[in-house]
């Protein structure tokens, strides 16, 4: 018996993955972009007054510029199918949507966004390397 690949077992698992890599790709993007606007126009973010976490907005476009470079990284481990890869897609993706979280003030409607497009990606990741049940 010789022994079948991933794909071969669950074809739906190569769409998880490139339905992964394309949101981790779009969500660094925006966080690359987000960050960008934050360092060349310090005033185009406002806050609400008394945030709890409030940080200055070069702060804040500094944390994401790093983020989104580091998540367009493993974007294309996960297109490359390497097992560490999802591991910290999920990671990433978690640390990513708390990020977002704590934006929410600056930027509400795409911060939302960005946490569902993160919830999606850790749901790819994880359902991507199980078997399809009654298969061998």
């Amino acid at each position: 018996m010789t022994q079948r690949t991933l794909a071969e077992r669950n074809p739906a698992a190569v769409g998880f993955s490139v339905l992964a890599g394309c949101l981790m790709l779009l969500v660094g993007a925006y966080h690359a972009i987000a960050g960008l606007v934050a360092i060349i126009d310090d005033d185009f973010y406002v806050v609400t007054r008394n945030y709890t976490y409030e940080f200055d907005t070069s702060a804040w476009g500094w944390i994401h510029l790093l983020s989104g470079v580091v998540v367009l990284a493993a974007a294309f481990g996960v297109f490359a199918a390497r097992a560490w890869a999802r591991v910290i897609g999920m990671i990433l993706a978690g640390a990513s949507a708390v990020e977002s979280f704590f934006f929410i003030p600056y930027y509400p409607v795409w911060s939302v966004t960005i946490i569902a497009l993160d919830v999606i990606v850790i749901w790819a990741l994880a359902v991507y390397g199980r078997q399809p049940s009654g298969h061998a």
